[in-house]
């Protein structure tokens, strides 16, 4: 009963509008001063939290992303695979999946995603014939991609919290990033054909537009190659990939792209900053929390509860899944990482969970949280790009609600989708 009405508190305190992180240190403060009479502890617990090596990724894998943003590949890389895919039922909306896949491992955030390849693919998709709520959830859901395929900031929370090995997450996402990608273009397809004939095709692609549409994109599909085949090889932590990846993208942007000025560098760095900060203000909030359920012997009691109740592996997945789908309602990814994580950890290690795995679920849980309303947040980003109705948005995205819930039960029941790849990682 306690614990219910903790977390029954902090979700109010959240829905009152206050900054999550805020809302998480005045809650955990709160508690501290209730139960230790002094906050003395606060201090050092948030430093202690943020003081990770592991955590300049996060920066840095930011800068990356924006860099290869200002560069402007994104009209390379929509080219490239509408030039692959036109002659195909819905050739614009596969081209628009693939390229929500592609830049996905290039920019590690879902809104990012939606937002870049929204505005270069919706106006394309709406001119060819495409009802506008089939766009939208088009672009919507293949903007979730961003946080499951590699690089991910949820994932290097989540390595982070739960001590697991980040570069084993990376790998872990790539196959069931690949298998969502597919079942996105396959529902698609099939769609295409049977309500949407009247959509305009073009002939097949000859060899030399193939070819010269590959070259055009050949370092933005290098990118990826480059920082997820390094830490697979075991030349570069993850860190280290992100640093590496930022001076490739800084390489390609200004010599080969040539779009790059000092400006629009400062530019990227500044927004990388920014949403830099927002993470750590948030973990340190979340620090402060996570120390109070510990003082209080939340996770323990937790742990009690599960045993009591009889729930296996499947039946506290299922659940945690189903609480996860809930919250992901209301709250923001980041969030729900850092409130959820370290309270099932002992859980987790009681019942021989490996934390890879439950990543994996975890993170596809949270990219259905960015098309389910309330605060769907590839829900808004597509009504801030086209200004339709929020109504149209998720009509449009439904389907895909329905298919990554089918992705996710895939992966629950075949658990080496997610662990097979990096199973075979050189450390």
């Amino acid at each position: 009963m306690t614990i219910a009405l903790l977390f029954l508190a902090l979700l109010l305190l959240l829905f009152t509008g206050l900054p999550i992180f805020a809302g998480l240190a005045a809650f955990g403060g709160a508690l501290l001063l209730i139960t230790q009479g002094g906050l003395g502890a606060v201090a050092e617990v948030m430093f202690g939290d943020i003081d990770q090596y592991l955590l300049v990724a996060i920066p840095l894998f930011a800068f990356m992303a924006y860099i290869m943003i200002r560069s402007k590949i994104v009209d390379d890389l929509y080219q490239t695979a509408y030039t692959l895919t036109r002659h195909l039922p819905g050739g614009l909306g596969i081209a628009t999946i693939a390229a929500c896949t592609i830049f996905a491992a290039i920019s590690g955030s879902s809104v990012a995603t939606a937002l870049t390849i929204g505005a270069v693919a919706i106006p394309q998709m709406v001119r060819y014939g495409y009802e506008p709520k089939v766009a939208y959830g088009l672009v919507a859901a293949g903007g979730t991609l961003g946080i499951l395929i590699p690089p991910s900031g949820p994932m290097i929370l989540y390595g982070v919290i739960s001590d697991t090995s980040i570069g084993a997450l990376f790998m872990a996402g790539v196959i069931p990033g690949i298998v969502m990608a597919g079942v996105f273009v396959a529902w698609h397809m099939v769609s295409t054909a049977r309500k949407h004939r009247h959509i305009q095709r073009e002939p097949r692609a000859s060899w030399k537009e193939v070819l010269d549409a590959v070259r055009k994109a050949f370092w933005a599909l290098l990118l990826p190659v480059f920082v997820l085949g390094g830490m697979y090889a075991g030349v570069f932590t993850a860190t280290e990939a992100a640093a590496a990846g930022a001076w490739l993208a800084l390489f390609i942007g200004f010599f080969i792209y040539r779009t790059l000025n000092l400006r629009a560098i400062w530019d990227a760095a500044v927004d990388a900053s920014r949403i830099s900060a927002m993470l750590f203000m948030i973990l340190a909030g979340a620090s402060v929390f996570g120390h109070v359920l510990t003082k209080l012997r939340i996770p323990q009691q937790i742990v009690e509860m599960v045993m009591g109740a009889g729930l296996g592996v499947v039946g506290f997945l299922l659940v945690m899944m189903i609480v996860i789908f809930i919250l992901g309602m209301f709250l923001e990814s980041i969030a729900i990482i850092l409130i959820t994580t370290p309270v099932i950890l002992p859980v987790m290690h009681h019942l021989g969970i490996n934390p890879v795995w439950y990543g994996v679920l975890l993170v596809i849980n949270l990219e259905l949280a960015q098309i389910t309303p309330p605060v769907g947040m590839n829900l808004f980003t597509i009504k801030a790009i086209t200004s339709a109705p929020i109504g149209t948005i998720v009509r449009g995205s439904a389907p895909y609600v329905v298919l990554m819930i089918l992705v996710l039960g895939l992966v629950m029941v075949l658990p080496e989708l997610a662990l097979w790849l990096p199973g075979t990682m050189r450390n």
